[in-house]
This record gives C-alpha cells, sequence and structure tokens, in this order.
C-alpha cells in the first residue's frame, strides 16, 4: 500500500479504531517520505490540540512542538493527533474527554494509557510511526496491548518544548512502532538538546551502535501478582533470550513496592500545579457569568469541563501539597525516587539490563473497566511505574500472546543515557519473534 493510499483510506480506519481525536483533512502524502502521528498533548500549529480535555476543545497552537517539528524537518507528514487519557491521567485511555480508541486486536477491549491512540495508530497503519508521551508507563503500557514496539528515553533525552504538561519531573517523550528498527530511526531524529527547555541540556552523546545485551536481571518482585498467561508467556519468552545468548538472573529489588505510592504523590502534586492554569481565562475556555469573584467564576470553569479523574488528581495533588502534609507526603515520596534509583544503578552495574512484563495482564475489555476502582487502575500500572519514576530508558517489546490472542508485552529498562542497548535487543529480538499484525478491515 502506498502512502496515498493509507492517506486517502485513514477516515475509514479512524471511524472503526477510534484512534484520532484531529487528523489531516489532507489525502495527498505529496513528497513526504514517511507519515506520523502524535499524542494529542504535543502542540501542533494546524490541528486542535486538546490533551485530551474538553477544557482545551478548541485550541488551536501558534507552534510546533519540537519534536514535531523535527520529524516535519525530517520529511515526515503529520496526519493526525492521537486520543488519549484526559492529560494523560489514566491507564486504558478510557479517561478521555473525547473518543475512546479501540484495541486493533479486539474492538471491545482497550488499547491503554494514555497513549492508547498512539499505539493503536502504530498497529494498525501499515510503515508508521506515533510519538507518545510518558509519565508513568504511557508509552509502554499501550504498546504492550497494542503488541508493538515502544521506547520511552532517559528523561531529558528529548525536548519537552510543545510537550502540555501532567508531572514536569517525569514527562518523556518517545516513539511507538510495530517495527524495532523504527525506534532507533525516528528517536536519532527527536533526540538533542534545546535552549527551550533546559531539562534537555543535560545529555550526553546520543549512541546508536550495536552493542549486544549479555545478560537481564529479573526482580522477584516484578513477576508476582500477574495473570497465568502472561506469566507462562514470560516464561516462555525468557528461555528464548536464554537461547539468543543473554544470562537471566533473578535478583531481589524490594524498593519496588514503594513506587507506586511515591508515584502518585510526586504526579499529582505536579499535576494539581500544571493544571492550576487552566480558569477559563488565560486559558481553557472562556466562557460564564464575568460578574462572578474570581474563585466563584474559575470553579465554575474547571467544574464543567475537568472530567472526574482529572478532578481527582488535582485534589489528590493539592492535598499533598499543603502546609503540614508537604513533609509527610511529597518530601517523603522525592526520598523513596532517589532510593529506586540508586537500586536500579546497583543491579545494572553487574547486569546490561532489568526485566519484567510490561503489564499484569493483557488488554482488558471495557466492561471490565467500568468495574474497577480508581485504585485498581491504578495498581495496574506497578510494572512501569518505577523505571518512570528514575527518568531511565525503558523498551516494550511484544513477547507473546494469550489464548484469546492478546499481544503481551515485556519491558526493557537499562541506565541512564543507554538507550543503545534497548535498540539492540529489539532488533535481535524482532528477528526470531513471530509478530501478529492486527486484521485491520475497513
Amino acid at each position: 500500500m502506498t502512502m496515498n493510499d493509507t492517506m486517502k483510506d485513514l477516515k475509514a480506519i479512524n471511524a472503526k479504531y477510534l484512534m484520532f481525536h484531529a487528523m489531516t483533512d489532507d489525502t495527498d502524502a505529496g513528497d513526504a517520505k514517511f507519515l506520523f502521528s502524535t499524542k494529542d498533548n504535543l502542540t501542533s500549529n494546524d490541528m486542535e490540540t486538546c490533551a485530551g480535555s474538553r477544557i482545551l476543545e478548541g485550541y488551536r497552537p501558534a507552534f510546533d512542538a519540537d519534536c514535531i517539528a523535527k520529524l516535519r524537518k525530517a520529511g515526515g507528514k503529520l496526519v493526525g493527533k492521537c486520543n488519549m487519557d484526559e492529560f494523560g491521567f489514566g491507564t486504558f485511555s478510557t479517561n478521555s474527554g473525547f473518543e475512546i480508541p479501540r484495541n486493533p486486536f479486539d474492538l471491545e477491549r482497550a488499547c491503554g494509557g494514555s497513549s492508547g491512540g498512539s499505539a493503536c495508530a502504530a498497529s494498525v497503519i501499515e510503515d508508521h510511526v506515533s510519538l507518545g508521551v510518558s509519565t508513568g508507563g504511557s508509552i509502554s503500557c499501550p504498546a504492550s496491548f497494542c503488541g508493538v514496539y515502544g521506547l520511552t528515553p532517559t528523561y531529558g533525552r528529548v525536548s519537552r518544548f510543545g510537550l502540555i504538561d501532567y508531572g514536569n519531573s517525569l514527562d518523556k517523550i518517545g516513539v511507538i512502532s510495530q517495527k524495532a528498527t523504527d525506534l532507533k530511526k525516528y528517536m536519532t531524529v527527536i533526540a538533542g538538546k534545546d535552549e527551550r527547555d533546559p531539562t534537555s541540556m543535560v545529555q550526553p552523546e546520543f549512541r546508536t551502535a550495536y552493542r549486544k545485551m549479555k545478560s537481564v536481571a529479573v526482580p522477584k518482585e516484578g513477576i508476582e501478582g500477574l495473570s497465568k498467561e502472561v506469566e507462562a508467556t514470560f516464561k516462555k519468552a525468557l528461555e528464548q533470550l536464554i537461547a539468543m545468548g543473554v544470562d537471566v538472573d533473578y535478583v531481589d529489588m524490594p524498593s519496588l513496592k514503594y513506587a507506586m505510592p511515591a508515584y502518585y504523590v510526586l504526579a499529582t502534586s505536579e499535576a494539581s500545579t500544571n493544571l492550576a492554569r487552566y480558569v477559563g481565562m488565560r486559558y481553557g475556555h472562556q466562557e460564564g457569568d464575568h460578574s462572578l469573584k474570581f474563585d466563584d467564576y474559575f470553579t465554575s470553569v474547571r467544574s464543567k469541563y475537568f472530567g472526574d479523574e482529572a478532578k481527582r488528581r488535582i485534589l489528590l495533588g493539592t492535598f499533598t501539597r499543603m502546609a503540614g502534609f508537604g513533609g509527610r507526603h511529597y518530601a517523603k515520596a522525592r526520598e523513596v525516587r532517589q532510593v529506586i534509583i540508586k537500586d536500579y544503578k546497583s543491579i545494572l552495574e553487574t547486569h546490561d539490563a532489568v526485566l519484567a512484563p510490561t503489564m499484569p495482564f493483557t488488554a482488558p475489555r471495557f466492561d471490565e473497566i467500568s468495574k474497577m476502582s480508581a485504585l485498581d487502575s491504578y495498581k495496574a500500572d506497578y510494572l512501569t511505574v518505577p523505571a518512570n519514576i528514575a527518568g531511565i530508558p525503558h523498551m516494550s517489546v511484544p513477547c507473546g500472546y494469550d489464548s484469546n490472542g492478546m499481544p503481551v508485552g515485556m519491558q526493557f529498562v537499562a541506565d541512564h543515557w543507554n538507550e543503545d542497548i534497548l535498540f539492540s535487543i529489539a532488533e535481535d529480538w524482532e528477528k526470531q519473534f513471530d509478530l501478529r499484525r492486527p486484521e485491520v478491515s475497513i
């Protein structure tokens, strides 16, 4: 299928899978070298950008995010902005203020979150790359559920200029694709220093040369609480890695159990601060009774346009930063983050990567998700949160399928600035793994 054929079919594909919130009206690929899409919290000057929230409905940025500008300069054509959980708040992309993307392997199941639309687009569109954003697992989770490769780079590797933030110390922009080779190809394009984002100024040179992975460490705590089919599939994947010449060691990493509570304190604290700007004046819908007092006015706007999960996280984050509670919660969470980083560093001194399943179960059905409490949804991320807290690079790789044909993923975690070892194992794995594409019909 040519790029022009793909362009002509995009609306029909999107009508079935709902991966795009906004998309191009252009059906001609022109002289584009490749097609790409991005999560809807990355600004683009030619499409509405809402970060999955009704409060930003109608917002058309005047500029491109740095990563989008770089892909355009490299010859890429942006075809769509992908549906997501509102401001990144979710595990299944069901907290969107707009459309909820459908899993390409089963339309009654979720794509994962919060970059669900991005993973769906990468799965159903041939030769497609999509940009995702990860705060606590928002690239790895949907990549696992949709059976594609997803790389979350070291914090600071890619400029966050043009990103609508969830948590400033946690957000990372990465790549999702059906092809392992695309991870290195497109990360090379979007990585680099940017004076507009000071967090991108501390990185060393981006290495891409092949470096064979020789050993992985599997935390015993990372293989607890798995579904039987994920556990069985992961064990088979470990056997295949051993056959490929990779040593597999089981290690203790008790700090993993503290990552989840620390993450939700840190992430919600930063989120409540970031979302304070949406008061219906400079940002967000500007409507309502202007004669109201300030607090009453912005309360009316925020109550109407924020979703339930956004409100929940604002309240939680505001509480953890309150006078008298900041030292008890936020400061303690920052200490836990340092312990987790230290533990990863210790293990990675003697191993090339830390490995565990990406998610404890395969993509759930929407009726199952509707019965989950907020806490149940939060707990689902316990395998992806630790690496995100530490700001170290990690990659979800498809490693098998359950009895329903749903994809299972495993996540490799490397040391800071060591994306090269992840590129290498992904490409080695791709050569021997039988990747299944979903049957895409329109």
